[in-house]
Parts: structure tokens; sequence; C-alpha cells
């Protein structure tokens, strides 16, 4: 098991899409907080605060040490929910590239791919004379 680097960091920061929402993280020293659109974690509804401390804790499962970062997170568009989605893939990407962990990285695909690869579905586009993607116009036989 390679041990992480822990660099010193002033403010990086990182980002995570999940459909049109794009969270951007700035990272400084700290003991772990996570403050979400300047609101403190513990502030969230219960679902949305345990999805952001995922990533922190597996790390501390898998490295056996708390993060000594604060993760401070501004979303833009999308809905609550892919807001909350595009900052856990931030949070974890944000580590992975702090650690360089490989076993780490191991860890988040296996619980769940999208902390680390972002999602890649859009909305289907129109097709030309129809309505919709999908929906065909209507035709009477009679």
């Amino acid at each position: 098991m390679t041990k992480p680097k822990t660099p010193s960091i002033e403010k990086t920061i990182f980002s995570g899409k999940r459909k049109t929402a794009v969270a951007k993280l700035k990272i400084k020293q700290g003991n772990g907080k996570i403050f979400f659109n300047y609101l403190s974690h513990t502030e969230l509804g219960l679902f949305h605060k345990l999805a952001l401390s995922e990533p922190l804790r597996i790390y501390q499962q898998v490295l056996g040490e708390e993060p000594k970062f604060d993760f401070h997170i501004k979303t833009r568009g999308g809905g609550r929910e892919s807001q909350i989605q595009a900052a856990r893939l931030g949070i974890a990407r944000a580590l992975l590239e702090i650690t360089g962990s490989d076993v780490l990285k191991k860890a988040y695909v296996k619980y769940d791919r999208n902390m680390v690869v972002q999602d890649f579905r859009r909305k289907e586009v129109c097709k030309p004379g129809d309505s919709k993607a999908r929906a065909k116009r209507q035709k009477s036989f009679r």
C-alpha cells in the first residue's frame, strides 16, 4: 500500500460535473470540513450530507487517516441532486489528485464508478419533423 503524499496546499481548485451542474472546489489546509455553497454540509439534508461525506469516509477506511483539508464548494447549473453529485465527484477527484494513491482509486471505483468518472449521458436531441426526441407524429388510418 502506497503512503499518500501530503503536500502543503495553499489553495487548489478542482471541479466535477454531472448533467449540467458544475461544482468548483477550493481546498485549504484544515480538518476535513465541507462547505457547500457557503453552508456547512451538516446543515444539508441527511442524504445530501451522506453523499458529500462518502469520499472522505472511503479515504479514511483505505488510508487510515483523516483528510487534513477543508473543501469549499460552489455549484451552478442543474438541479440540487446534480449539484450534490458533481460536488461528490469533485471531492473524490481532488483526494485522488492530492494523494496519487492507486489503492484509493480502486476503492472508489469498487464502491461507485461515478465517484471517479463523470457521467457522459446527455439529453437526446430532437429529430427533424418531430416534437420530441423519441415521440413520433400520430397518423390516422381512417
